[in-house]
Formats: C-alpha cells, structure tokens, sequence
C-alpha cells in the first residue's frame, strides 16, 4: 500500500526491523532494580507501519533521557526519588488500537503520564483519557478542543509552527511570489494544508493552483508532481507530508528539472535526499526541525538539556535515524519531571496544574505560553518561537527563530478563515 520509505541507507526493511525491537524491548534501557521506586510513562505511538519515523525515533529518545535522569538521581518528589521507565505500545497509527494500548498501559501498567503522537488515534484514546483523568500528551495541537482537558501539546504546535518558514521564506526572497501545495489527504495534511494557506496569504504570494491532495495510498509520484508544477511555480510546498511522500516527490522534482524553491515542514533523513538528487537541488531547502547539533541551540534561552551532547549521543545509537521527534518526545519529559517534581507527586491532576501554573511554560525553544482557546476552545498548546531550517551546503542550519504569537496577532484570522474552510477547527471536527 506505501512506498519503500527510504530507499537505500534506511531502508524501510531495516527501520520497520529496528522498530519492531523497539516494541519489543520497550523500557529495556531504562529498566531498574526491583527495589527502586518507579514511576511508569506509556509511550502509545506508531512503532512500525508507515508513520513509524514519527514514533519510534521518540522512544529511542525517551530511553536517552530516561538514562540521563535516571543517572543523576531520576525525580523527585515529596516522598523520594523516582526512577523513570518507559512502557512502549505500537498503535500502528490505529485509532482502535490506540484505545486498546491507552487501556492496557493505565489498568495493566499504571503508567502516570501518556504520550502520542495524536491525529487520527487521539479520538480512540480520548474516551479512556475522559474516564480516567489520565494526563496525556499530542504533537498535533489540532487534537485539541474544550473538551480535551487532560490533553496537552507542550512540544510541538503542528501546524502553526509552519507559518514561520514562509514568514521568514517572504522576508528574505522577497522576489518568489507564486506558490503550489501537495498533501495527503488526511488529519494530518489538511490543517497543515490551512496553516500554508494562511501564511502564504498573509506574505502576499499567490497560490497558482488549489492544494493538490493525493491520496494516502499513493506509490507512484511522478503524475502528481508534473501536475504539481505544470504552471512553473516559483515555490513548491510540500506541507506536513510523510517522508514516505517527502522522499519520492523531491525526487521527481529532481528528476522532472525543477529549478525553484521547496518549502516543507519536515526534511526527516535528508541526507538521503541529497544522495537521490543532489546536493544543489536541496539547496535552499526550507524546513522547520533542527538538527540539535546546531550551534544556535546553545543560546542560554534554549531549554533542552544538552542538545548538542543528546545528538551525539543519539546518533552514536541509532546512525542515520535522527528525525523531527527524536527530540519532541524527549522534551516533553523535560516538562513532565519540572511539573511534578513542583507538585511533588506523579499524580496526573497535580503534574496537570503544576505544568500550567501562570500560564507560562518552558518550551524547549524558550519559554511560551499556554495558548490555543481562540484557535483549539483551550489553552492547552504551549506556544512561542519556533526554528527556521534551512539547508545549505548539505547541513541543515538554523536561520531564525519566529514567534508564532506574533505572526497570529496580526494573521489569526487568515488562519481561522482557511482552517474552517477545511473543516480544521474545533467545533467543525467529530
């Protein structure tokens, strides 16, 4: 049904083969002696399939960050220390599965907190969450709505964060202003469909073409990108496509001789896309994840402990595997532990209220706010500056941190207009 997501290097045989290892050994790493005591995170993501890359990269995160605090005396709360251990479960991107893995890691498991990815398996994990007051956390800030209280997006605000390349793309190639769009058409293409929509309106480039949305089951690239830039757009969005997308059609622009600028929200292996065009044709290339070995990470307003040695360490582990949620995951962690070691206790409600006392939090950007009721119906997101990625020279580099607050005090509404034309906001979602 999906393509090879990486051919050659990370060959989806061997990612799909490190992930089942990792479903299978989940919690190996940061397993502890039976007298400690032990506070248990679910970690409820895709682990294999292909939306494994925004899953499985974050556990083998969350084992490094486990190891790292578990080190040096784990958390602490008002009766102890508490080593952490991470319980995996592979939802496969399945809403039903989803429930059944939310179910099993709070009855069986006892877990404390719940992480996922979001999308199209928060509504199956949603009414275990209603019912039991499980603290939970999404990348996809678009999961939330008034009535996800014990839902939270402290990491990453998927797809707001995307007006920033093209806020940061206008201010600096001023001359590019016509502009095309392809996604899959699903929960996690539309609202970054929106989201591009809006930026793109709000920095005056004109959109040739409305968005071309493919099908998720498409394998074969080629048609859709000679339909994609039959009118010679000068920018080609690629949206929040999977690799399994990003790969082939970067190809196919490569190989169908296109000249101009490529925009996206993610670039997750790029290298390997270098190997399949060129290091001249990914020049340019503007995306929104860092690598964290990026000397602009070590300014004193980043929050992530240790960005530049968690990479190294990372990729000393899993070469070739670093993602856009190696880190996320991770980060979340860091504030998690900050919100009960405030409130003393583990217990969801508590870490819940601590995390969001005064409405401000530590992103791993810099501090943000909790934000999100004019856009979700609450303010669950944790929102602030956000990075600009450009790659140059084969590496890819920071160029700026954005604020999202600031683009939305003067854009909300283009965005509410476009996110309500594809049915993308709270009250227009089942």
């Amino acid at each position: 049904m999906y393509t090879k997501i990486f051919k050659d290097g990370l060959s989806r045989r061997r990612f799909l083969e490190t992930a089942a290892s990792a479903v299978a050994l989940a919690g190996l790493n940061t397993r502890v002696l039976a007298a400690d005591k032990i506070i248990k995170i679910g970690f409820l993501a895709p682990l294999t399939g292909p939306v494994a890359a925004w899953g499985k990269p974050g556990l083998d995160g969350c084992q490094i960050w486990a190891e790292k605090v578990n080190a040096s005396g784990g958390v602490q709360l008002a009766d102890g220390n508490y080593m952490v251990e991470f319980i995996g479960y592979d939802n496969e991107y399945d809403p039903a599965k989803a429930r059944t893995g939310a179910t099993k890691l709070i009855r069986e498991e006892d877990v404390k907190f719940v992480m996922m990815l979001g999308g199209d398996t928060w509504p199956g994990a949603q009414p275990v969450a209603d019912k039991t007051g499980m603290l939970f956390s999404t990348l996809l800030p678009s999961d939330l709505a008034p009535d996800t209280e014990t839902l939270l997006a402290p990491a990453e605000v998927h797809p707001i964060y995307n007006v920033t390349g093209v806020e940061w793309l206008a201010e600096n190639k001023p001359d590019l202003k016509t502009a095309v769009i392809c996604a899959q058409d699903d929960a996690l293409g539309l609202p970054s469909v929106a989201t591009y929509l809006a930026a793109f309106e709000a920095a005056g480039i004109e959109m040739l073409e409305e968005p071309l949305l493919f099908d998720p089951a498409t394998t074969d690239f080629a048609p859709v990108v000679t339909k994609l830039i039959a009118k010679d757009p000068q920018i080609v969005c690629l949206d929040t496509c999977y690799s399994d997308y990003v790969h082939p059609i970067a190809e196919q622009l490569f190989q169908q001789g296109y000249k101009g600028q490529i925009i996206s929200c993610t670039a997750d292996f790029y290298d390997q896309m270098i190997d399949k065009t060129s290091v001249e044709f990914m020049e340019g290339f503007i995306f929104q994840f860092p690598d964290f070995d990026d000397p602009a990470l070590n300014d004193e307003a980043i929050n992530f402990r240790d960005p530049n040695g968690f990479y190294a360490e990372y990729n000393k582990r899993h070469p070739g595997e670093w993602g856009a949620v190696s880190w996320e995951y991770a980060a979340i962690m860091d504030l998690w532990k900050d919100g009960a070691e405030r409130a003393g206790t583990a217990e969801p409600a508590a870490v819940l209220a601590a995390m969001k006392e005064g409405g401000r939090g530590k992103h791993a950007f810099g501090t943000a706010d909790w934000w999100g009721t004019d856009l979700f119906g609450i303010d669950n997101a944790l929102v602030g500056n956000w990075p600009v990625v450009v790659i140059e020279d084969g590496k890819a580099r920071i160029k700026a941190f954005k604020s999202i607050p600031d683009w939305y005090a003067k854009h909300g509404d283009l965005l509410k207009k476009h996110m309500a034309a594809y049915g993308q906001m709270w009250n227009q979602r089942s």
